[in-house]
């Protein structure tokens, strides 16, 4: 009975662990697309997998300078780029309403306020409290702008598709010129991950379409910040850099839950070790 009940908790700590861990990881499946995805090497992935902070901070900018024409972040607030793990926390400045960085790069949004004194709608530059504004005023606005597909909202696009990181760089990397026979509809192009291989979206990436800029990052324990050199700016760079910072943004507590979840495992061994040594102790002399 002891040891049943020993394996049980061990079992079930080892389970909720694993979950914890794996929680970013593709499924094999097509995620709607008509090949099967290639997985890709991720950092984040496994138990032990944590955030590259250089490649969120590249990602961001790839966001602003790329993405951001088309798509919003609706559940971030720009202050959340400094939260402790974010792309840009620092040390220095545990508040992230005060980091410097964060409140540059607000200020570099319009947002659409209420004057105080008139009463009138207005356009100010964003301050770290703010959440990202709305690319368009509503749905139908999108449509228009975009022959008629409406651009997903990204701050949850890797948790709300089949396949996750696998399928977002799968579809950034997968325009191709499409085979001889098959038929590309008018306003839609060629791409290998998407599903019926047409898309409304034009590769929105192309080599050295940006080029990336250095960024401080913090050091750790006690380290000086430094900065990070900038890669070359290819196709398949921005496209991890981009993945990376939006799996962040749909899961900001990855690694704080991850840590969690090592140090209960470690607890519940322990606890079942000791319940399984007291049980011996106590029925050592009693024939069951």
């Amino acid at each position: 009975m002891g040891i049943k009940f020993m394996k049980t908790l061990i079992v079930g700590a080892t389970l909720a662990l694993g979950g914890l861990g794996v929680a970013n990881v593709a499924t094999a499946s097509d995620a709607g697309g008509t090949h099967k995805l290639e997985h890709q090497k991720w950092g984040f992935n496994g138990m032990f997998g944590t955030y590259d902070r250089a490649a969120m901070q590249r990602g961001y900018q790839v966001y602003r300078e790329v993405c951001a024409s088309c798509h919003a972040l609706e559940h971030l607030s720009f202050r959340h780029l400094a939260d402790k793990g974010a792309p840009f926390y620092n040390a220095d400045t545990p508040n992230p309403n005060d980091n410097d960085v964060v409140k540059a790069f607000a200020k570099d949004w319009s947002i659409e306020a209420i004057d105080q004194d008139t009463g009138d709608i207005i356009d100010r530059p964003g301050i770290p409290a703010d959440k990202f504004p709305l690319i368009f005023p509503n749905a139908i606005a999108a449509a228009a702008s975009n022959g008629g597909a409406i651009p997903p909202d990204l701050s949850l696009i890797t948790k709300s598709r089949t396949g996750g990181a696998d399928y977002l760089y799968a579809i950034l990397t997968g325009y191709h010129e499409a085979p001889h026979d098959f038929h590309v509809a008018d306003g839609t192009y060629y791409n290998t991950a998407f599903d019926g291989n047409q898309i409304k979206m034009a590769a929105p990436l192309s080599d050295e379409l940006i080029e990336y800029s250095p960024y401080m990052v913090a050091g750790e324990h006690g380290a000086e910040p430094h900065e990070v050199a900038a890669p070359v700016a290819t196709t398949d760079q921005m496209a991890r850099d981009i993945v990376e910072f939006l799996t962040w943004a749909g899961d900001p507590h990855m690694e704080a839950r991850k840590r969690i979840g090592l140090a209960t495992f470690l607890y519940l061994f322990i606890f079942a070790l000791l319940l399984f040594l007291t049980y011996k102790t106590v029925w050592r002399n009693v024939k069951h």
